[in-house]
Formats: C-alpha cells, sequence, structure tokens
C-alpha cells in the first residue's frame, strides 16, 4: 500500500513537470495516466509490470492507439450508493477494462 501510494505520488510529480517536455505519449490514455490506473486498480507488482511494458511500447516501432488498463478483480454487489471513481467493463470472466468516470470539474 505505500509502495503503490508511492509510485503515484512520483508520477503526479512527473504529471506537473511534463508539460516542459512536450506532449510525445503514442497512447491514450497517456502513459502516465495509464500507469496511475493501473497502480490503483492492480497489485503493486502486476502493475510495475504492466506499467514498465507500456513505457516500453511508447516509442515509434509501435502504432500506439487507445489501450486502456486491463484488470483482473473480484467484483462484490454494491448495496448502498458509492461514489463512482472507475467504470469497469468486462472483456472475460473476472478481467475488465478500467475507464476513468467523470468527475464533473469541467
Amino acid at each position: 500500500m505505500i509502495l503503490k501510494k508511492l509510485a503515484i505520488r512520483f508520477i503526479k510529480l512527473y504529471k506537473y513537470f511534463s508539460p516542459l517536455f512536450g506532449n510525445k505519449c503514442r497512447y491514450y490514455p497517456t502513459c502516465s495516466t495509464y500507469a496511475i490506473w493501473e497502480f490503483e486498480n492492480d497489485n503493486f507488482f502486476k502493475a510495475l509490470f504492466k506499467v514498465t511494458l507500456r513505457i516500453l511500447k511508447c516509442n515509434q516501432l509501435f502504432k500506439g492507439g487507445i489501450d486502456y488498463p486491463v484488470v483482473t478483480k473480484k467484483i462484490e454487489p454494491v448495496y448502498k450508493q458509492k461514489k463512482v471513481i472507475y467504470w469497469y467493463v468486462p472483456i472475460k470472466k473476472n478481467k475488465f477494462i478500467v475507464i476513468k468516470a467523470d468527475d464533473g470539474k469541467r
């Protein structure tokens, strides 16, 4: 849990300074956004592995495009209304595509 929070803080710090380097990501969502979503929804080591692969693919040799994180999760029924942060779109049994819900702050 501490490693996840530390990784997310480091990525948010990078996102703060990244406009100085220009927009070079070939994917949507960007690699840093993908990393935050992955760390928030998967265990630390799986997320680290997937983020590392994504960063290695973010170059001229790969086409790029839309690439949402895919997580394995067991979803329990919700009996109390909760704030929606992420939408989990099912693709296989216990495998979901993660999409960030709109927070309405536009």
